[in-house]
């Protein structure tokens, strides 16, 4: 896309965080407090991360188990706390107050059955060719993928059974992304991965990194923009606005889709086969809210997004794996709503995390291309 298009796409952008209720919103945050204790025993536990999930919002407990998070935004949040030895824990919560909001958790100590984990050798053939596999599906193909890197692999362990391979993570799983700029700590609970479906559990923590150079910052700024143009927030804050369309985005329904080419919200791959679309106006997808600053989104079957402000990567037609390359297109995903009607929050959260399936582009940019919730575009 030319240069000019695409500030005159972000300038529009800025427009679309203008609208009443984002307005009324975005200056307003509220205060997490409260305590992780020890379930079976209820003593404290300090140094237990509690953080918002996808965001930069984080914190450890103190010596009494006590925590406090400031500044988190209103609306849909994850808040999650993990514990070396101990399950993990969290709220899926909707904030519409800016006031403190008390919450206390029990962490249950984590019990690993008899046989449950077979344990290989860290520098083995095996184990190698399995990282390189988890890290292609869980990190990416995308050219970021090429700068992120897991700087301590040795926390997984992995099995590999009739084609399907399992991931766990003994603690935290370190990422750095030298691409966007940010150092993630991973709490992944559970990956899976066949030949025709990825799927992953799990949370990251973003920290900005300090970057060598003034050059440096330009760069991560750029790649960050580019990383948000067309992203699922950006199709969002453009629907909530009514503005799809002059931030490049083409909308179309489609009764059905075929999954086994379309690729899912977690991994797959393939072109996109039959199915006839039809024109769908964006604003029938939202219905009212609870509140004025919350929408509904509910429609039948898949609808089909198209970004106009960026071609294909020639990577994602690698990742297709229909056994040709074409030329690139524009960028085309496809959503759907697997659990029915799903809560949308004024900064385009959707307030249940799985509410909505990503097929298509969506789907192939994994970690090395995800942003924090809060990031926008300067």
């Amino acid at each position: 896309m030319a240069s000019s298009t695409r500030w005159l796409l972000i300038f529009a952008l800025l427009y679309l965080v203008s609208t009443p209720a984002f307005a009324q919103q975005q200056g307003s945050a509220a205060i997490i407090t409260g305590s992780v204790v020890d379930g079976e025993t209820g003593a404290p536990l300090p140094g237990a991360h509690v953080f918002i999930a996808v965001s930069m919002i984080g914190t450890t407990t103190d010596n009494d188990g006590r925590y406090r998070l400031e500044n988190v935004p209103l609306g849909a949040n994850r808040l999650y706390v993990s514990m070396l030895g101990f399950e993990p824990s969290f709220l899926d919560l909707n904030l519409r107050e800016s006031r403190v909001y008390p919450h206390d958790f029990k962490l249950v100590p984590a019990i690993l059955e008899a046989g449950e984990i077979v344990v290989e050798a860290k520098g083995d053939k095996n184990w190698k060719k399995r990282l390189e596999k988890f890290t292609r599906l869980f990190i990416g193909e995308s050219p970021n993928s090429f700068q992120a890197k897991i700087l301590n692999p040795e926390v997984l362990d992995f099995q590999e059974k009739l084609g399907k391979l399992s991931a766990t993570a003994s603690d935290i799983m370190i990422i750095e992304n030298n691409a966007l700029g940010y150092r993630i700590q991973y709490f992944l609970k559970d990956f899976s991965a066949d030949s025709g479906r990825t799927r992953y559990d799990g949370e990251p923590l973003f920290e900005p990194m300090t970057p060598d150079s003034p050059e440096q910052a330009q760069l991560w700024e750029e790649n960050r923009r580019k990383a948000f143009m067309g992203s699922f927030r950006h199709f969002m804050l453009a629907l909530l606005a009514d503005r799809t369309k002059g931030q490049g985005f083409l909308v179309f329904s489609r009764p059905s889709i075929s999954l086994s080419n379309a690729g899912d919200t977690f991994g797959g791959g393939g072109a996109l086969k039959g199915s006839q679309r039809y024109p769908l106006d964006p604003a029938e997808m939202l219905k009212p809210g609870e509140i004025p600053t919350e929408k509904i989104m509910d429609f039948n079957g898949f609808v089909e997004i198209v970004y106009q402000g960026e071609k294909e990567d020639e990577a994602y037609l690698s990742w297709q794996k229909t056994g040709h390359i074409g030329k690139p297109k524009y960028q085309t995903s496809w959503i759907n709503l697997e659990n029915g009607p799903t809560t949308v929050d004024y900064k385009g959260d959707i307030v249940d995390p799985y509410g909505v399936t990503f097929y298509g582009y969506l789907a192939f940019e994994r970690v090395a291309d995800e942003l924090p919730k809060e990031y926008r575009p300067n």
